[in-house]
C-alpha cells in the first residue's frame, strides 16, 4: 500500500525493468545529483521551459500526500550538456510550501534545483524509482520535442522532504544522453583495444630482440 511521500506505485518501481540496457539501469539508479553526473560528460546548462501553478498529475498527488485538486507549483526544465538536451525535469511542490519552506525554488531561475537539494542537511530523500514512459504519460509531451531515435524513453523520480514538506523531482532521460554514452563506450573500447595491441606488439619486439641476442 502506498504510504505518504512514497514515490512507488503500480508503474514506478525501485528495481528498473529487466529489459532496459545496462546504461539505463545505471543512470536510473544513480544516487546524488543528476546534474553533477551530467557534468562528467560536459558543460551543463539549464533551460527553464515552464514555471506555473498547476494541478498534480494522476501519479503524483498520492506521493505528495495531497488531494488530486491541491494546487502545486511546477517547474519544468531541460538540462543540456554542451548545448544538447540530455534530460527534461519536472518538479512539483504543494503551492503552500512554494511560498514557505521551499520558496527558494521560485528564485532559482537558470540555476539547477540540485543547489537547493544537496546543500542543505535538513533535506532527506526517498528511494529512487523508475519506469518506462509511454505516450499516455504527461512526461512524454515534455520529452517528445527532443526525440530523435528509437531508444526507450525512461524516467526516474524521488521525493525530497524539508521539515516535513515534500518536493518531488521527476527526470526523463533523452536520446542524446544514451547516444553520448554509446559513443564514449565505443571510444573506450577502441582505446583499450589499441593499448592491448600496442602491448602485444611491444612484447613481440622484446622477444624478437632477445632472440636476436
Amino acid at each position: 500500500m502506498l504510504t505518504p511521500n512514497d514515490p512507488i506505485d503500480a508503474h514506478w518501481r525501485v528495481v528498473p525493468l529487466a529489459s532496459l540496457t545496462d546504461a539505463q539501469k545505471d543512470w536510473l539508479t544513480r544516487g546524488g545529483s543528476l546534474t553533477a553526473h551530467l557534468r562528467t560528460l560536459g558543460a551543463v546548462t539549464v533551460e527553464v521551459t515552464r514555471e506555473a501553478v498547476a494541478m498534480p498529475w494522476r501519479d503524483e498527488w498520492r506521493a505528495l500526500d495531497v488531494t488530486p485538486r491541491t494546487p502545486v507549483w511546477t517547474r519544468e526544465v531541460t538540462l543540456k550538456v554542451d548545448g544538447a538536451p540530455f534530460v527534461v525535469a519536472h518538479s512539483v511542490v504543494p503551492l503552500s510550501h512554494s511560498t514557505g519552506i521551499w520558496q527558494s525554488m521560485r528564485r532559482l531561475r537558470t540555476r539547477p534545483l540540485a543547489e537547493l537539494l544537496y546543500s542543505d542537511s535538513s533535506v532527506s530523500r526517498s528511494a529512487l524509482v523508475s519506469r518506462r514512459i509511454t505516450a499516455r504519460h504527461p512526461l512524454h509531451r515534455l520529452a517528445s520535442a527532443h526525440r530523435e531515435s528509437a531508444h526507450a524513453l525512461v524516467a526516474r523520480r524521488s521525493v525530497f522532504k524539508r521539515h516535513g514538506a515534500p518536493l518531488m523531482v521527476t527526470e526523463c532521460m533523452l536520446d542524446a544522453l544514451w547516444t553520448r554514452l554509446d559513443v564514449s563506450a565505443a571510444k573506450k573500447h577502441h582505446w583499450e583495444h589499441a593499448r592491448s595491441l600496442e602491448h602485444l606488439s611491444s612484447h613481440a619486439k622484446r622477444v624478437a630482440h632477445g632472440e636476436a641476442k
